[in-house]
């Protein structure tokens, strides 16, 4: 079954959002094992969303652009009750 790679999918935006939640020490790949283990998705699942979230020009190799910092926060907005 093929993912479906839009902001509409909702594991994209959950990793989005655990992206920004990280801790300082945290890498994005550890956010990728968080992912797998919480059964969210795989991680070879995660790391086409990752390659996803950078071709957005969400994020980058190991930080945030404005453009997914707006997008994160957004998205945090949309998970509160």
């Amino acid at each position: 079954m093929e993912e479906e790679l839009g902001m509409e999918n909702i594991e994209q935006r959950v990793l989005l959002l655990g992206l920004y939640k990280k801790e300082d020490s945290e890498t994005f790949n550890d956010i990728l094992g968080v992912m797998e283990q919480s059964r969210v998705f795989t991680k070879k699942v995660g790391k086409k969303y990752l390659k996803n979230l950078k071709e957005l020009n969400y994020i980058t190799d190991d930080g945030f652009t404005m453009i997914g910092l707006a997008k994160a926060k957004e998205v945090e907005q949309e998970f509160k009750i």
